[in-house]
C-alpha cells in the first residue's frame, strides 16, 4: 500500500513555482498576485484563507487579504468583486465559501471575472473545462488529477467511482475523470448519499474519489482489493484521546479501507495541500496569460 502523500507533492509543485517566480522577477517581470475575500469568521475558511496567503508569500508571490464583516451585504460584497475584477495588478482572486445567509453565492460567483476566477467556479470555465478547452480547472479535482499523474496511477479505462456530486468536486472531477488525458481517459460512475446498490457499485471500482461529505462513509467492506483511493473529506470528530478534544477524519474509514488499498490519500496531508498547491498554479497562469 502506498500513501499518496499530498503534502509532499505539492511542496514539489510549490518549489516549481517559486524556481519560475524566481525567474520572472530576475527578467524584471510583474510577479503574480493573488487576493482573496473572506466574510465572516468562520473558523474552517480563516484557517484555509491563512494557509493560501502563507503559501504565496513562500513561493514570492504578492497576496492581498480582503476581510469583511458577517454583516457586509450583497450589494458591498459584489462593489469588492468589482473593483478586484478591474484592478489591473490583481491577476486573480477568490471568494472564500461559504458566505453568510444574506448573500446569494452563485449571484457572487457569476460576477467574477473569469479571467481572474483561480478557483474556476465561473459557469464560462466550468464549461470551457467540459470542453476541454484551456482554462482554470477547479482547485480540487485539479489536485488529485495531479497526484495521481505524479504517482503514476494508472487510469485510462480503469472504473472510477466518484462519490458526491458537488459543482466543486464530484461533478468536475466526474467530467476530468472521463476526458483523454494522462489521469483520466476512465468510465465514471457519479454516486451520492441516495444511491441505490451503492456497496455493489463502489465493490467495482478500481478508483474511487470519496467527496460525499460524511465522515468515515465507505468502509473496508465496499472496497475490493487494490483499490486506489482518494478522500477529499475532513472533519472533526470528537475524540476525547486528543488533547483539543477532537480527531480530523475523512470520508474515509482509513484504518479498514487502507488494508486492501494499492494507494490511499491520508487525511490530514492528502488532497488538501493539493488543493492550496494548485491554486498558486491557476494564478500563475492568469499572470501569464494577462501578459
Amino acid at each position: 500500500m502506498t500513501i499518496l502523500d499530498g503534502k509532499k507533492v505539492s511542496n514539489d509543485i510549490k518549489n516549481e513555482i517559486a524556481e519560475h517566480v524566481s525567474a520572472m522577477v530576475s527578467k524584471g517581470e510583474k510577479v503574480p498576485h493573488l487576493a482573496a475575500v473572506l466574510v465572516g469568521s468562520d473558523g474552517a475558511s480563516m484557517t484555509y484563507v491563512n494557509a493560501k496567503v502563507k503559501a504565496c508569500e513562500k513561493i514570492g508571490f504578492k497576496s492581498t487579504l480582503i476581510e469583511l464583516p458577517e454583516y457586509t451585504s450583497e450589494e458591498e460584497l459584489l462593489e469588492t468583486i468589482n473593483k478586484l475584477n478591474t484592478d489591473s495588478d490583481i491577476d486573480g482572486f477568490i471568494v472564500q465559501l461559504p458566505l453568510p445567509e444574506q448573500i446569494d453565492e452563485q449571484k457572487v460567483l457569476m460576477a467574477i471575472d473569469p479571467d481572474k476566477d483561480v478557483d474556476g467556479f465561473h459557469p464560462t470555465n466550468v464549461g470551457r473545462m467540459a470542453l476541454d478547452l484551456p482554462t482554470f480547472l477547479p482547485a480540487t479535482p485539479y489536485g488529485i488529477m495531479e497526484l495521481l499523474e505524479r504517482y503514476q496511477v494508472e487510469t485510462s479505462g480503469k472504473n472510477v467511482v466518484v462519490m458526491g456530486r458537488s459543482h466543486i468536486v464530484g461533478r468536475p472531477m466526474s467530467i476530468l475523470m472521463s476526458q483523454k488525458r494522462k489521469a483520466g481517459d476512465a468510465t465514471v460512475t457519479v454516486v451520492h448519499s441516495r444511491s441505490k446498490n451503492l456497496k455493489e457499485i463502489t465493490l467495482g471500482a478500481d478508483i474511487i474519489v470519496a467527496a460525499i461529505g460524511i465522515s468515515e462513509f465507505l468502509t473496508g467492506d465496499m472496497v475490493k482489493e487494490d483499490v486506489v483511493v482518494i478522500d477529499v473529506g475532513i472533519t472533526r470528530v470528537p475524540d476525547q484521546t486528543k488533547k483539543n478534544g477532537y480527531r480530523l477524519a475523512g470520508d474515509v474509514h482509513f484504518e479498514s479501507v487502507s488494508k486492501k488499498a494499492s494507494y490511499i490519500t491520508p487525511v490530514p496531508g492528502g488532497v488538501g495541500p493539493m488543493t492550496i498547491a494548485m491554486l498558486l498554479k491557476n494564478t500563475l497562469l492568469a499572470r501569464e496569460r494577462h501578459g
